[in-house]
């Protein structure tokens, strides 16, 4: 396929041309790059009309549970979704399951909700490599509201605030003391508390979390003017309390929409994307570098044999990289 076939059919909102576009912006071979480029670059003026929101909780929180019961509210609603459920990549190999589709088998029968399970394969933050590009390409293909589910929780994983409007956090009860598990710079980052599976023997627990989270809520300051974040308990099984969810995003967008801060939040968004972008690029053009590749292999073993402390090494492939610039 031409740039101008990935394009058109984006644009057309056609889901397997949309599949296999994103399949191209992902991959690593550097004859796809020029085109994946064209690509990005010809839809960036018709993206950035969906509502963003992250979905963050620790594993078995039921976050693939919960979005499939708002991704059917919201579709059956008008709303086009795109879902992006990022799967941990194994350490040892690589490889993910990309389970999503299994684990969403309603939603992903719907004509007007798209499921993108894609491999983290190692990026910190809990999302791919390229969702940034992932989400742009949904909404050049006419999907309104993106849902962006993360591996899970930890230091990390707060790296998909930097490419969302809205940020929730699911929580769980019965698992010892919760609030000691939490992050708080990641509840700090959220704009919406959720404590999920309240239902059953659960349910008074979740009671009990909700009012913690709350105290703790009037310590910390939101990092969005104006807005109180709130604490909501749900069950996806019980299929009570999604609908609330929504309609605390939707106010969250309206409030942020009038007073102008979801426009100053994609403005900073852009800009922290640059510099990563921009360190990402800066170190596969010095690794390139003939000389540090052969230097490298070599400071590796001295490395790994305790001969030479990294700050070391690191300053000899510095200067070794300025010794063989030719502008030197």
């Amino acid at each position: 396929m031409t740039a101008g076939d990935y394009i058109d059919g984006v644009l057309a909102g056609n889901r397997t041309i949309l599949a296999r576009a994103i399949t191209l912006i992902e991959s690593h071979a550097p004859r796809h790059a020029p085109v994946a480029a064209e690509v990005v670059h010809a839809l960036l003026p018709h993206a950035g009309r969906s509502i963003r929101v992250g979905i963050t909780g620790v594993p078995g929180v039921g976050k693939s549970t919960f979005i499939e019961k708002l991704g059917l509210r919201l579709c059956r609603a008008g709303h086009r979704l795109a879902v992006l459920a990022v799967d941990p990549s194994s350490a040892l190999t690589g490889g993910s399951i990309l389970g999503d589709k299994t684990r969403m088998e309603e939603l992903a029968r719907e004509p007007a909700c798209f499921i993108r399970p894609t491999p983290s394969g190692g990026t910190p933050g809990g999302v791919a490599r390229k969702s940034r590009e992932t989400i742009w390409l949904c909404e050049a293909a006419g999907f309104d509201v993106v849902l962006v589910e993360t591996v899970g929780v930890g230091q990390g994983e707060v790296t998909v605030r930097s490419m969302v409007d809205f940020f929730l956090l699911l929580l769980l009860t019965g698992a010892g003391d919760e609030l000691q598990g939490i992050k708080k710079g990641i509840i700090e980052m959220a704009d919406a508390l959720v404590v999920a599976k309240a239902d059953g023997a659960n349910a008074a627990g979740a009671r009990a979390v909700r009012a913690d989270l709350e105290m703790v809520l009037h310590h910390l300051s939101s990092r969005s003017p104006g807005w109180r974040v709130p604490v909501l308990t749900c069950s996806a099984i019980e299929d009570s309390g999604v609908s609330g969810v929504w309609e605390v995003v939707e106010r969250f967008r309206r409030e942020a929409g009038e007073s102008g801060f979801l426009t100053r939040q994609r403005a900073h968004q852009a800009l922290d994307w640059t510099r990563e972008m921009l360190a990402a690029e800066l170190w596969n053009r010095f690794s390139a570098h003939p000389a540090v590749r052969r230097e490298w292999d070599v400071l590796a073993v001295r490395i790994l044999n305790g001969e030479i402390p990294p700050p070391l090494a690191v300053r000899q492939l510095l200067a070794l990289q300025e010794n063989h610039d030719p502008k030197n």
